[in-house]
């Protein structure tokens, strides 16, 4: 079963891991930086390119990190970051994904992993995706590796898998948003 990972906004990434009913290790399939098109104030998210990577891997079901305000963000880079988690949840919606809303707090306690730092989830990511070096070498591909860990962390497991524990969504701690067409 795929799941689909989102760190939304201008800077973040989409990720794709698979997660076999047998018990085998998860694998991260592809990941990518989120699509714009534009420059400056007039850089957008690109829906048309994202609708088609999300086509091209077929994900059963969709988690995304809440969005929330930044502490000393701006009025001007508020609104762009939150036009961009729009756009994607609606890109989302659009493809009649079930989507999960994940809470940073969340999928960050899953992985142990504390504050902002965003190279130790990038490590993290290298750790449990040792095969999908190339997707997450960069220093840069810290939204790729963060996508990951989101999918990772709310997507159901086995009883026997290393994760083991139950989703977030069990728990009550994510809103789950469920859309059918």
């Amino acid at each position: 079963m795929n799941f689909l990972g989102v760190d939304p906004g201008i800077r973040g990434g989409l990720a794709i891991i698979a997660i076999d009913a047998n018990g085998a290790a998860p694998r991260l399939v592809d990941a990518t930086d989120i699509p714009v098109v534009g420059v400056g104030a007039k850089e957008r998210v690109d829906v048309l390119a994202i609708r088609d990577w999300i086509v091209q891997h077929a994900p059963q079901h969709a988690l995304i990190e809440r969005a929330q305000a930044m502490p000393k963000q701006g009025a001007s880079s508020g609104f762009k970051y939150g036009r961009a988690v729009g756009a994607i949840e609606a890109v989302i919606t659009c493809c009649a994904i079930p989507l999960t809303i994940v809470e940073p707090s969340i999928w960050k306690k899953f992985h142990a992993l504390r504050g902002g730092d965003k190279e130790a989830g990038r490590q993290r990511a290298l750790q449990l995706f040792p095969a999908a070096h190339a997707l997450l070498a960069r220093k840069k591909d810290h939204g790729r590796a963060e996508a990951a860990l989101i999918a990772l962390a709310g997507a159901p497991r086995q009883p026997n898998s290393p994760q083991g524990e139950s989703p977030p969504g069990e728990s009550g701690k994510t809103e789950r948003q469920y859309h059918e067409f």
